[in-house]
C-alpha cells in the first residue's frame, strides 16, 4: 500500500458517503431518475483507486480478494444496481480505512520512539565552555551538559551530581529515577530534575536509542508470513467465490443472482483482521519492552515449545556485581576501615580506571549512596590494579598479589572463596583494609521466567553457556532445566540450536546477549536478544529484542504472540464461515445485492474489531514497566 493512496482513504469514505447520502436525498426530493447516477458517480474513484491496487499487488505477485470487491463493484455499475455498487464501495473504503486506522493506532509506541530522537548536544570544550554541536561531532570521553527536560542524546555515565530521569520511553518504567555519580545513563531518557554533565560511553550511533530507532525502522517494514498464508487462502476463497457466483447465474438465469454472490464476499475478513491482530500484538509487546521484529517472528514466538538459554547476561547479569566485603582490623584499633568506608575509598580511587571490576564498585558505592572523592597522584598497572591517593591517604586497589606489594606486612589467607568468586584487595595507609568479593549473580526473576515458560507450554528448557562447566552446574541447580551445558563455543551453541530444531516438535527460540550468541538467535527460530545497547551482533541478529531490565517481559511477549494469533485465526473463521452462509444465501436468491453488501461489511467491521483485540493487555500478565515475579 503506497502512501498516496493511504492519505487518500478517508476522502474516499467521505466521498462514498456523500455519494449515498445524496442519491437517496434526490429520491426523497422527487428526482428519482438522478439517484442512479450519483451512486454510480460515488462507486467510480473508489473502484479507480482499487484497480490500481490490484494492479501494483499483481505486480508484486500478491493476489488478494480486493479482486472480488473490484468485481462486485464492477458488475453493480454494469447491471444497473448502482446503489448495491454505492454500498460494497462505501464499505470498502470504510473497512480500509478502519484497517488504516487500526495500524496506526498499534503502531502508535513505536513512532512515539521515532519523534524523540536528538539533533545536537551541548558540550564542553577544553576551557570549560559550552557549544552546541551535531551528534556526529561527539565522541567518547567528552562531558556534555544535559538540561532539564532534554532527552540524553548519548549513552553516558552522570557525573558530579545525581540525575534524576524519566525512562519511560525506553525501559517503560513510569517512576522517575534518581542516578547517582557513576551510574549509566541511556540515550533516549529525559532529564525530569536539574541540570548535570554526562561523560559520553558510545558515540551517538552505537548508542541505545539509535539502536532501538533502527530496530523500529526494521519492524514496521517487515511482512508477516502469516499474512501471506492470509493471502494463500484469498487465492482459494477468490477461486470458489467466483465458481459459486457463476454457477448461481447459469442455474438461475439471473445475472443479479451472481452480484449478490460477489457482494457478499467483498472484501473477506481474511484480509483484515490478520494483519490488523498482528500488528497489534506488536504494538502491546513493544508497551511491555519487547520489541519483536515483524509479524513473522510474532507468529513464530506463538508456536514455541522449546528455549534454549544463555548463562551470562541473560540468566545472570553479565558483570560482577558485589556480593560480600570482607574487613581486617589492625593493630590501630579506632583507625580500623570499616566495610562502607573501605568500598568507598576504593571506588573513589577506581573513577580514575575504565576497568569493569572497577565499574562494579563504582555501582556498588552508589546503591549505597556513598559520596565519593576524586583521586590523585593514580598509577595503573593494566590487568593487576592501581594506586594513588583519597583524601590525602594512600589506597590501593587490584588483585591480592599488586595490593601486597603496598602492604607493610603478608597479605593473610582467603577463606570461603570458590571458582565463581573474584577477590579485590583493598588497602589504605599501608594495611589491609578489606577484600571485596565480586560475582555474576543470578538474576532474581531468573526462576520466575522459567516457571512462566513452563507454564505457557515451553516443555523443553536447556541451558548454553561458554562459561565453565563447574559455574554453569552451580548457577543450573534448582533450576528446572532439561539440560545444562558450559564451556561452550559459539559454534557449540550453534549446534545445540540446530540439534533441538531437529527433535522440537514446535518452534525453538534462543535467548541470549552477547556476540558469542549472535549465531545461535540467527539459526533459532525465535532469537530473544536480552538488551538492545548500540548496534550489538546479538540485537542484530535476534527476531525479538529486549528494551528493559529484567526476564519478565520473555514470557510477557510469548503471551501476547500466542493471544494475538489465536486472536487472529478466531476472526478469520468466524469471518469466513458467515460469509460462507451468506454467499449460498444469495446464490439461493434470498439476499440481494444491496442486502448482501451490507451484511457483509457488517461482518467484516465485527472482525476487524475482534482483531483489536490484541491491543488489550492479556489476563494475568504483568502491567508496563514492572517486572512480574522478580
Amino acid at each position: 500500500m503506497s502512501e498516496s493512496v493511504a492519505r487518500l482513504r478517508p476522502f474516499l469514505v467521505l466521498l462514498a458517503m456523500l455519494g449515498l447520502a445524496g442519491g437517496f436525498a434526490l429520491r426523497m426530493a422527487g428526482h428519482g431518475a438522478a439517484a442512479p447516477y450519483v451512486w454510480a458517480a460515488a462507486t467510480a474513484p473508489v473502484l479507480a483507486v482499487l484497480v490500481v491496487e490490484i494492479i501494483t499487488s499483481l505486480r508484486r505477485g500478491d493476489v488478494g480478494l480486493d479482486i472480488v470487491a473490484a468485481l462486485s463493484m464492477s458488475g453493480a455499475l454494469v447491471l444497473g444496481e448502482t446503489l448495491a455498487g454505492a454500498v460494497v464501495a462505501l464499505m470498502y473504503a470504510g473497512g480500509q480505512y478502519l484497517e488504516f486506522y487500526a495500524e496506526g493506532r498499534a503502531r502508535r509506541e513505536m513512532r512515539a520512539l521515532l519523534s524523540r530522537v536528538p539533533r545536537s548536544a551541548l558540550r564542553y570544550d577544553g576551557e570549560g565552555r559550552i557549544a552546541e554541536v551535531p551528534l556526529a561531532d561527539i565522541h567518547p570521553g567528552e562531558r556534555l551538559l544535559i538540561r532539564q527536560g532534554d532527552v540524553l542524546p548519548v549513552d553516558g555515565r552522570v557525573v558530579d551530581e545525581p540525575a534524576m530521569v524519566d525512562q519511560s520511553a525506553i525501559t517503560g518504567e513510569s517512576v522517575p529515577v534518581r542516578l547517582l555519580p557513576g551510574r549509566e545513563a541511556l540515550s533516549g531518557t529525559t532529564n525530569i530534575g536539574a541540570a548535570f554533565d554526562l561523560l559520553v560511553l558510545r558515540p551517538a550511533a552505537e548508542s541505545t536509542y539509535a539502536g532501538i530507532v533502527r530496530l523500529v525502522e526494521e519492524a514496521q517494514k517487515a511482512k508477516a508470513p502469516m499474512a501471506r498464508l492470509a493471502d494463500r487462502y484469498a487465492i482459494a476463497f477468490l477461486a470458489v467465490t467466483v465458481l459459486l457466483a457463476g454457477a448461481a447465474w447459469l442455474v438461475s438465469g439471473d445475472p443479479v443472482r451472481a452480484l449478490a454472490v460477489l457482494v457478499v464476499a467483498t472484501p473477506c475478513p481474511l484480509i483484515l483482521a490478520v494483519p490488523v491482530a498482528l500488528v497489534a500484538g506488536l504494538s502491546q509487546a513493544a508497551r511491555h519492552g519487547v520489541l519483536i521484529k515483524g509479524g513473522g517472528a510474532l507468529e513464530a514466538l506463538s508456536q514455541a515449545r522449546t528455549a534454549v538459554l544463555d548463562k551470562t547476561g541473560t540468566l545472570t547479569f553479565g558483570r560482577a556485581r558485589l556480593v560480600d566485603v570482607r574487613v581486617f582490623a589492625g593493630a590501630n584499633g579506632d583507625d580500623d576501615v570499616d566495610a562502607d568506608e573501605a568500598l568507598r575509598l576504593a571506588a573513589s580511587l577506581d573513577q580514575a580506571s575504565a576497568h569493569v571490576v572497577a565499574e562494579a564498585l563504582i555501582e556498588a558505592a552508589g546503591e549505597r549512596g556513598l559520596a565519593l572523592s576524586a583521586p590523585h597522584e593514580v598509577s595503573e598497572t593494566a590487568g593487576r590494579g592501581l594506586a594513588g591517593r583519597v583524601e590525602g591517604r594512600p589506597v590501593a586497589v587490584g588483585s591480592l598479589s599488586y595490593v601486597g606489594e603496598y602492604l607493610d606486612g603478608a597479605v593473610p589467607p582467603i577463606e570461603g572463596m570458590d571458582g565463581s568468586t573474584a577477590a579485590v584487595a583493598v588497602a589504605v595507609d599501608g594495611r589491609l583494609a578489606a577484600v571485596l568479593l565480586l560475582a555474576d549473580l543470578l538474576r532474581p526473576d531468573a526462576a520466575g521466567l522459567l516457571a512462566r515458560l513452563e507454564q505457557e507450554g515451553v516443555s523443553r528448557l536447556v541451558l548454553a553457556s561458554g562459561d565453565r562447566s563447574d559455574i554453569v552446574a552451580e548457577i543450573a541447580a534448582g533450576l528446572p532445566l532439561a539440560e545444562a551445558r558450559g564451556d561452550l563455543s559459539p559454534q557449540d551453541k550453534l549446534g545445540i540450536v540446530r540439534q533441538e530444531r531437529r527433535r522440537a516438535t514446535g518452534a525453538v527460540m534462543m535467548i541470549g546477549d552477547g556476540i558469542n550468541d549472535a549465531p545461535a538467535l540467527a539459526e533459532a527460530d525465535v532469537g530473544i536478544a536480552v538488551g538492545a545497547r548500540g548496534a550489538s551482533a546479538s540485537a542484530e541478529a535476534a527476531n525479538v529484542v529486549l528494551l528493559v531490565e529484567g526476564l519478565a517481559p520473555v514470557a510477557d511477549a510469548l503471551v501476547i504472540a500466542r493471544r494475538s494469533r489465536r486472536i487472529a485465526l478466531q476472526s478469520v473463521y468466524v469471518g469466513i464461515g458467515l460469509s460462507g452462509l451468506g454467499m449460498l444465501a444469495a446464490a439461493a436468491g434470498f439476499l440481494a445485492p444491496v442486502q448482501g453488501a451490507l451484511l457483509q461489511e457488517v461482518i467484516d467491521v465485527a472482525a476487524i474489531m475482534n482483531a483489536l483485540r490484541a491491543l488489550a493487555p492479556a489476563p494475568g500478565m504483568s502491567a508496563p514497566g514492572t517486572a512480574k515475579g522478580s
